[in-house]
C-alpha cells in the first residue's frame, strides 16, 4: 500500500470511552455468567449429595444393631426384685404394653404383678379338684395368649390371660382376668397324668394330645351352640394314639392340628400324621441331634419348629412337600449359639425371631428369615430359670434364683441382612430357596420377605427390552435424519420425533396397559409376522428402487426418497397381519398362545415384558434419537467433505469418519436412554403385571424397583421395616444410576480425546 493511501486510512481508537465501557460491561456479564453457571453446577451437585444423604439417613436404621439394657423408670434403671407369689414358676408373660407380668406357680396360683416394681395388681388361686396337681405346661399360642395345664388325674385346662383397660379419672388402669375358652372344668384326656401336653384350636374345635411313660392319648372338642336356649354343648372324642417307639419328653401341636411333633431321648424327633387315613400313624423317625433336646418351641405361626440341644445348637424345621406329593420335615438352617447349654429360650410374639440365654448368662437375639445374630452380650452370671418376651419384642423378663430382672430390648429392624435382600432365602411353605418379594399380607403369622433381587432383575429386565428397541430405531433414524435427509425434511421430522418426549408417561401406560397389551395377545402371530416383513419389505423395495431408471428415481429431489417407505411400511403391516390368520393355522393350530404355552412350556402373561419394550421404547427414542442427531449434525461438514473429496464414499465417509467423531454424544444419548428406562415408573406399572418375579421370558411381566416405590410407598407404616426397605430400593436405584452415569462419563470422555483430533 502507498504512503499516499496509508495516509488515507483512518485511525481506530479502542481506548475510547464508549469501548472501555463495553468492555467493562461484557465482563461483568462474563463473570456474572461463569458464577451463576458455578452457583448452578454447585447447586446440582449439592442437591444431589443432600438426597444421597437422606436417602442414608433413612436406611442406615436397618442395618443397626440390636440392644438391651435395664428398664428405666423415671430415668433410673429397674433394679431387679424378688418373684412375686410364692411356689415355682411354670408359665412367665407379659401383657402387651409390658406393664403387668403373669407367673404360673406349681400351686396354681397365677400371679399377676407389676413388671417394674415387682409389686403383685392381683392373685388368683386355680380352682383345682383335691389332690390334684399341675404336671405341664403348653404354650398354645404367646400371640394370643393361650397356655394349656396338664394335671395329675389325667384332665387338662385351657387358659388365655386377658388385660381390660379401664379409665377412671383420666388414667388408665389394666385390669387382668382369666378367661377359659373352653370352660373351666377340666377336660378328660386320659388315664394317665398328663407329664406330656399338646393343644391347639380356634374358636369352636380343639384337639389336646398328652399322656406318660409313651402312652398318648389324643381328645378332640367341639363346642356347639344352641340356637334356641343359647347353651355351649360340649362334645368329646378320644382315642389312644400308636404307642412310640422312642420316649417322648415334649409334644407340639401345629395349627391346624394335623400334625404332632414329638421330641424324644437320644436327640430324636417323630412326626406323627394325626389326620391320615386309616389313623394317625408315624411319617418320620429322625435324629435332629446328636446330644439331648432341651428346648422345643413353634415360632410364630406355627409353621417352624425351633429345636436346641444340651452343646447350644439351635435349629429351625419344618415341613416341605416332596417330589411324591407327601410332607417331610427339614431341617432349614442352623444357629450357632456359643456351644454352651441354652437355659433359656423365647419365642417373639409377632415377629420370626426368637431369643436365647445360655448357661454363661449371655443373651443372644435372633431372626430366623435373616439367619441373622442380632446381638450377643452378657447379662447374668449363669442361666436362668426362665425367660419370657413381650409382645412387642421391646422387653424380657429373666428370672434366676429368685429374682426377676427387667430389660428393655431394642430391636427395630431384625428381618434384614445381605441374604435376605440379596440371596436366596428358604421361606416358609417353600419347596426350596427362592428370591422372593411380599412385603404384606392378610394374617399376622406372615413371614416378611424383603428380597431386592427380583425387583433390582425386573429393572433391568424392562430396561433391556425398552433399549433393545429403542437403541437401533433411534440411532439410525438419526443418521439418517442428520446425514442423509434433505434439509427441508429435516427441518419437519426432528421437532415430531421431539416432540414424542412431551407426551406423559402416564398416557403411554394406560395405552399400554388397556389397548396395546389385549391387542398383542389377540394379533400375536400377526405382530411377529410384520417383525419379519417389515424389514424385508423394506429392503425389496431400497432394491427394486436402486434397479430403477435414474429418470424415475431423480423425479424425487435428492434426500426425499425415504418418504416413499411410509406407504411400504403401511402396506407391508396390512399384509402381514391379512396372512397371520393363515399361517396361524397352519403352524400353531389357530392359536399362537395357546400353543405357546403348552407345546413350548412358556407362560404367557398379557402384560408382559414385550409389551414394556414397545411402549416405553416409544418412550425412550426421542432422548436417544435428539441426542444424537445433534451429535451427528455438530460434526464439521470440512470433515465430510475432506473425506469425500479424498475418494471415500458417502457410507465410507459415514462409518469411519463422522460416526467416529460423533460417539461421545452417541453414548452419552444411549446413556441417557438408559437412565430414562431404568427409572420410568408409569408405563412400567400399567403396562405390566407388576408381579416381583424373576424370569427372562419375554412373555412374562415383572415389577421394578421404582413401580415397587410407587405402588408400596403410600401403604408403608412410617420408620416400619417396610418404609425403610422401599428407600433402600431408592437407594440402590440412585447408586445404580450414579455408576452407570459415572462410568459414561468416564467413556465418553475416553472417546472424545481419541476422536478430538479428527
Amino acid at each position: 500500500m502507498s504512503q499516499e493511501a496509508t495516509a488515507n486510512v483512518p485511525d481506530l481508537d479502542f481506548d475510547t470511552s464508549s469501548a472501555r465501557r463495553h468492555r467493562k460491561v461484557r465482563a461483568i456479564k462474563d463473570r456474572i455468567a461463569t458464577l451463576g453457571i458455578g452457583i448452578g453446577g454447585i447447586s446440582v451437585i449439592i442437591a444431589i449429595l443432600l438426597i444421597f444423604f437422606y436417602l442414608l439417613y433413612e436406611v442406615l436404621p436397618l442395618f443397626r444393631s440390636a440392644e438391651v439394657e435395664p428398664w428405666q423408670q423415671n430415668g433410673t434403671a429397674v433394679a431387679p426384685y424378688e418373684l412375686p407369689g410364692g411356689g415355682k414358676t411354670l408359665y412367665l408373660a407379659m401383657e402387651e404394653q409390658a406393664e403387668i407380668g403373669l407367673r404360673l406357680t406349681d400351686n396354681a396360683s397365677l400371679v399377676f404383678f407389676d413388671t417394674r416394681s415387682g409389686d403383685v395388681v392381683s392373685e388368683q388361686t386355680l380352682d383345682l379338684p383335691e389332690g390334684v396337681g399341675i404336671r405341664s405346661v403348653a404354650s398354645i399360642s404367646d400371640a394370643r395368649r393361650l397356655f394349656a395345664l396338664g394335671l395329675s388325674d389325667g384332665t387338662a385346662l385351657v387358659l388365655r390371660h386377658d388385660y381390660k383397660a379401664s379409665y377412671p379419672e383420666g388414667k388408665r388402669v389394666l385390669t387382668p382376668e382369666i378367661a377359659y375358652p373352653l370352660g373351666q372344668a377340666p377336660i378328660a384326656v386320659g388315664d394317665r397324668p398328663l407329664d406330656l401336653l399338646a393343644a391347639n384350636g380356634d374358636g369352636d374345635s380343639w384337639r389336646l394330645v398328652g399322656g406318660s411313660g409313651g402312652v398318648l392319648t389324643q381328645t378332640d372338642v367341639e363346642l356347639t351352640e344352641n340356637f334356641l336356649t343359647g347353651e355351649v354343648e360340649t362334645e368329646f372324642d378320644s382315642q389312644l394314639l400308636p404307642n412310640q417307639s422312642v420316649k417322648p419328653t415334649k409334644l407340639l401341636l401345629m395349627p391346624g392340628k394335623r400334625w404332632l411333633l414329638i421330641a424324644a431321648q437320644g436327640g430324636k424327633l417323630v412326626v406323627e400324621d394325626l389326620q391320615a387315613s386309616g389313623g394317625a400313624s408315624t411319617t418320620q423317625v429322625l435324629t435332629a441331634t446328636t446330644g439331648e433336646i432341651r428346648q422345643f418351641e413353634l415360632l410364630l405361626g406355627g409353621s417352624s419348629l425351633m429345636l436346641a440341644d444340651d452343646k447350644g445348637l439351635v435349629s429351625q424345621w419344618f415341613l416341605v412337600r416332596n417330589d411324591q406329593g407327601s410332607w417331610d420335615l427339614t431341617r432349614i438352617r442352623e444357629f450357632e449359639d456359643g456351644g454352651e447349654a441354652l437355659t433359656g429360650f423365647a419365642i417373639e410374639h409377632r415377629r420370626k425371631g426368637f431369643a436365647t440365654v445360655d448357661s454363661e448368662g449371655t443373651l443372644r437375639l435372633f431372626n430366623t428369615t435373616a439367619d441373622r445374630n442380632v446381638l450377643t452380650e452378657k447379662v447374668v452370671d449363669g442361666g436362668v430359670d426362665h425367660i419370657a418376651y413381650a409382645p412387642r419384642s421391646n422387653a424380657l423378663l429373666l428370672e434366676k434364683d429368685g429374682d426377676l430382672q427387667f430389660w428393655a430390648v431394642h430391636n427395630e429392624h431384625p428381618e434384614i441382612s445381605w441374604s435376605a435382600l440379596w440371596s436366596k432365602v428358604w421361606y416358609e411353605g417353600y419347596e426350596e430357596p427362592e428370591y422372593i418379594w411380599q412385603s404384606s399380607a392378610a394374617n399376622n403369622d406372615f413371614e416378611p420377605k424383603y428380597s431386592l433381587t427380583p425387583l433390582a432383575f425386573g429393572t433391568l429386565k424392562a430396561a433391556f427390552y425398552a433399549m433393545l428397541l429403542a437403541t437401533p430405531l433411534a440411532i439410525c433414524g438419526a443418521i439418517y435424519t442428520a446425514y442423509f435427509m434433505a434439509p427441508g425434511l429435516r427441518r419437519k421430522v426432528k421437532p415430531m420425533i421431539e416432540l414424542m418426549e412431551a407426551l406423559p408417561t402416564v398416557i403411554l401406560g394406560f395405552l399400554a396397559g388397556l389397548w396395546l397389551a389385549p391387542f398383542m395377545e389377540l394379533n400375536l402371530a400377526g405382530i411377529f409376522v410384520t417383525l419379519i416383513m417389515l424389514p424385508l419389505s423394506i429392503l425389496t423395495f431400497a432394491f427394486i428402487w436402486a434397479q430403477m431408471p435414474n429418470r424415475i428415481r431423480f423425479l424425487l429431489p435428492d434426500g426425499w426418497d425415504v418418504t416413499l417407505l411410509v406407504p411400504v411400511a403401511i402396506l407391508a403391516t396390512m399384509f402381514s397381519f391379512a396372512i397371520a390368520g393363515p399361517i396361524e393355522n397352519l403352524l400353531f393350530g389357530g392359536d399362537m398362545r395357546f400353543w405357546i404355552s403348552n407345546e413350548l412350556g412358556i407362560s404367557y402373561d398379557q402384560r408382559n415384558a414385550m409389551v414394556v419394550g414397545i411402549a416405553m421404547g416409544f418412550a425412550v427414542i426421542p432422548t436417544i434419537f435428539s441426542i444424537t442427531e445433534d451429535a451427528i449434525f455438530a460434526v464439521p461438514k470440512s470433515l465430510s467433505y475432506g473425506s469425500l473429496a479424498l475418494g471415500a464414499t458417502p457410507w465410507q465417509t459415514l462409518v469411519r469418519v463422522v460416526m467416529p467423531t460423533a460417539s461421545p454424544g452417541i453414548f452419552s444419548a444411549v446413556m441417557i436412554g438408559m437412565g430414562r428406562a431404568v427409572g420410568e415408573t408409569m408405563i412400567v406399572l400399567m403396562a405390566t403385571g407388576n408381579t416381583p418375579i424373576m424370569d427372562v421370558n419375554i412373555f412374562e411381566g415383572m415389577r421394578t424397583l421404582a413401580a415397587n416405590i410407587a405402588v408400596e410407598m403410600p401403604e408403608s407404616e412410617v420408620g416400619s421395616t417396610h418404609f425403610r426397605i422401599l428407600f433402600l430400593a431408592a437407594f440402590v436405584l440412585f447408586m445404580f444410576t450414579f455408576v452407570v452415569n459415572t462410568l459414561a462419563e468416564s467413556i465418553r470422555q475416553h472417546l472424545r480425546q481419541k476422536y478430538g483430533s479428527l
